[in-house]
C-alpha cells in the first residue's frame, strides 16, 4: 500500500470514529436543552437575511441552520453525522423552517467554490481534527465578499476546561489532530484564515447554563448524552479507579466553575468566541 493510500485509509477510519462519537448518546437533547439560543446569536452576528444562500458546517440538529432558514435564507445544514438530522428535521418542521440536510465532511465539503453568501458554524467545525484543512474549506465555498461566521468554545472557558479535564483519560489523539477549543482562540483562527479574509471581528461572550441542580447532575448529564464524554468513559471502562477519578474531576470542575444561584442549583457561565469575517475579493 502506498503512503498516500495509507494516509487516506487512516483519514477515513478517523472520520468514521468521529461520526460514531457524535451518533452515540443524545446530542440532540443536549443542544435543545442546554444551548438552544447559540445558533440564533451566530445567525444575527452574520447578518443573515432573506435570499442569501447559507451553509451551516457541523450543523448537528440545526442549532444555527434553522434560525437562518427562518430568516428567509436558502440553507444547507451539513454534518459528518447524518444521524443527527432526524431530530433536526423534527424541530425544523415544528418551527416552519425549510432547509436542506446533507452529509458532509468539514475537511472536504461537497460544494462548489464560492457557492455560498454566508458560511457559518456553531460549535461544529471546531471538532474537525485538522484545523487548517477545515478553515480552507470554509473559505473556499464562500463567495468573495461573503461572510464567514464561527462560534466556538474557548480554551479558557468552561467547556475548554472540561476537555482539558478529560484529556488524561482519553485515548491519544491521532497524528496531526488539534484540540477543538483552539478554535476559540482568536489568534489561532486568524492564522487559519490568514489573508484570505478581511474585516475580522471577534468577541468573547458567555452563555449562562443553570439547568443542573448539582455538579454531579452536570457530570451525569454529559456522561449520558455528550459523545466526546461518552468516548472518554469508554476508554477507561475497564479501570474502576480511573472511572471514579474522572467522575470526581468532572464534578469538581462544575463545583469550581459554579455560580451562586440562591436556589441551591449549579449555574455555569460557558465562554465562547464569536468571530465573523469577510472573504477577500
Amino acid at each position: 500500500m502506498t503512503t498516500q493510500n495509507s494516509s487516506a485509509e487512516a483519514d477515513r477510519a478517523l472520520k468514521a470514529k468521529h461520526r460514531a462519537m457524535w451518533a452515540q448518546g443524545d446530542y440532540p437533547s443536549l443542544a435543545a436543552e442546554v444551548i438552544p439560543g447559540l445558533g440564533a446569536v451566530l445567525v444575527e452576528a452574520c447578518g443573515v437575511r432573506s435570499g442569501q444562500r447559507v451553509l451551516d458546517v457541523g450543523a448537528g440538529t440545526g442549532n444555527a441552520a434553522i434560525p437562518a432558514a427562518l430568516a428567509g435564507a436558502d440553507v444547507v445544514a451539513s454534518d459528518l453525522a447524518p444521524e443527527l438530522f432526524e431530530a433536526g428535521r423534527r424541530v425544523a418542521e415544528q418551527r416552519g423552517a425549510h432547509l436542506t440536510w446533507q452529509e458532509a465532511d468539514a475537511e472536504a465539503l461537497p460544494f462548489g467554490d464560492a457557492e455560498f453568501d454566508v458560511v457559518l458554524s456553531c460549535v461544529g467545525v471546531m471538532f474537525a481534527p485538522h484545523h487548517q484543512r477545515a478553515a480552507g474549506e470554509l473559505v473556499r465555498v464562500c463567495r468573495p465578499g461573503g461572510t464567514i461566521g464561527l462560534l466556538s468554545w474557548t480554551p479558557q472557558g468552561f467547556i475548554g476546561r472540561m476537555f482539558a479535564t478529560m484529556k488524561p483519560y482519553a485515548p491519544p489523539p491521532p497524528p496531526g489532530a488539534q484540540p477543538p477549543p483552539l478554535w476559540g482562540d482568536e489568534d489561532h483562527v486568524r492564522a487559519l484564515l490568514g489573508d484570505r479574509v478581511t474585516d475580522v471581528r471577534a468577541e468573547r461572550r458567555t452563555v449562562r447554563v443553570d439547568r443542573f441542580e448539582t455538579p454531579e447532575a452536570f457530570r451525569d448529564y454529559f456522561k449520558e448524552r455528550y459523545g466526546p464524554t461518552i468516548t472518554v468513559y469508554k476508554n477507561i471502562a475497564g479501570d474502576p479507579e480511573r472511572t471514579a477519578a474522572l467522575d470526581r474531576d468532572l464534578a469538581d470542575l462544575a463545583r469550581d466553575g459554579g455560580l451562586g444561584t440562591g436556589g441551591g442549583g449549579t449555574a455555569l457561565e460557558w465562554e465562547y468566541l464569536l468571530l465573523t469575517a469577510r472573504r477577500a475579493g
